[in-house]
């Protein structure tokens, strides 16, 4: 989750258009440049032609960690799944030439339908909300299914192993941000390591997979493509489905969610019917290794809290809200904490 929508970065629209020009099939002239606003930390931007509409991500300028902002990496993945049963926009080209528009930029289709930045989605019907969830569950078993080996992505992460290197890199990544005492993370970060399922499987993982990163159909309550794939690589799968299923556990002015609402009253299903949807493709959930991936979720929320809390504090987070965020990271390790307990 990103800590707030990417600042507006104007893109001169001369040398894309002659790029663009010399580059794209069927580019029809006419150039208009509109930048999404939201959670990206990859600035993405909405092409207008005379022909059609595409859509142009690209890396953000500055000095940035080697593995960040990967839109190659973004760029790879989405290419690949077309040939595979995942909604994702179709790939038109990548490249390199920061003289473009600053830095690596990929373009591809551009799809309609919406979006809902609100987890509680007041845009559709009550009744429209379960098969909604329903649908974004089966993309995700969809996700999951897939032969990495055989999409050509073997060398995509690391696999096996996920939650161990996972547990030690936010452990690591907490203590460097650490401001002041969470007994509960604290208990977390001992309590994790020594409870890993024995399940280890590999498959792709989404890395942010929750209902802001899904464009959904106009009209209809499914899934038209999935989207926001920096953090992508391979991993357990139940690392995504946790991840969507936090929001069961945060408070509403935590990320929208669904914690302290009365759901059932919105059309929107359970956690146990939102599980059991994924299981309808997926196969079988270790219902009684969930209080590890629950736990593990939210202790990785909570230390990426504490890392915007951590800035607020220094005067430079990239939220105006960080304070307020990163306070919030008590709350994420207690209730983190308190589901570990249930897995004893």
């Amino acid at each position: 989750m990103s800590d707030a929508p990417q600042a507006l970065l104007p893109l001169d629209p001369q040398p894309l258009e002659r790029f663009l020009a010399a580059n794209l099939p069927g580019y029809a002239g006419g150039l208009r440049i509109e930048q999404f606003v939201g959670g990206q930390s990859n600035p993405t931007y909405r092409l207008h032609t005379n022909g059609a509409s595409y859509v142009l991500r690209k890396k953000p300028p500055g000095d940035l960690l080697p593995s960040a902002h990967a839109v190659d990496r973004e760029y790879r993945l989405m290419k690949a799944l077309a040939a595979h049963d995942v909604p994702v926009p179709g790939m038109l080209l990548y490249s390199e030439d920061e003289s473009v528009v600053g830095t690596p930029f990929f373009v591809m289709t551009h799809v309609e339908g919406r979006v809902f930045r609100d987890p509680m989605m007041p845009e559709l019907a009550p009744a429209d909300r379960r098969p909604m969830i329903a649908d974004l569950m089966d993309a995700l078993a969809r996700l999951h299914a897939v032969d990495f080996q055989a999409a050509g992505l073997g060398d995509y992460g690391r696999p096996g192993n996920y939650y161990a290197r996972q547990v030690a890199r936010w452990s690591k990544q907490y203590r460097a941000s650490e401001t002041h005492v969470i007994e509960a993370m604290d208990k977390l970060i001992a309590w994790l390591p020594d409870h890993i399922p024995s399940d280890d499987r590999t498959t792709l993982v989404h890395g942010d997979y929750r209902i802001e990163n899904a464009i959904v159909h106009p009209t209809q309550p499914k899934v038209v493509a999935l989207v926001d794939w920096e953090l992508s690589t391979l991993g357990h799968p139940m690392a995504d489905l946790a991840h969507f299923c936090m929001m069961y556990h945060l408070p509403r002015r935590a990320f929208g969610g669904y914690r302290d609402s009365d759901i059932a009253a919105l059309g929107i299903p359970s956690e146990t019917e939102a599980i059991t949807a994924y299981a309808k493709r997926a196969g079988p959930v270790a219902l009684a290794d969930w209080p590890f991936y629950m736990a593990f979720a939210l202790f990785r929320m909570t230390a990426i809290l504490q890392g915007v809390y951590a800035r607020a504090l220094a005067g430079n987070a990239s939220s105006p809200d960080g304070k307020e965020r990163g306070a919030r990271a008590t709350d994420c390790a207690h209730h983190g904490w308190a589901i570990a307990q249930q897995g004893k």
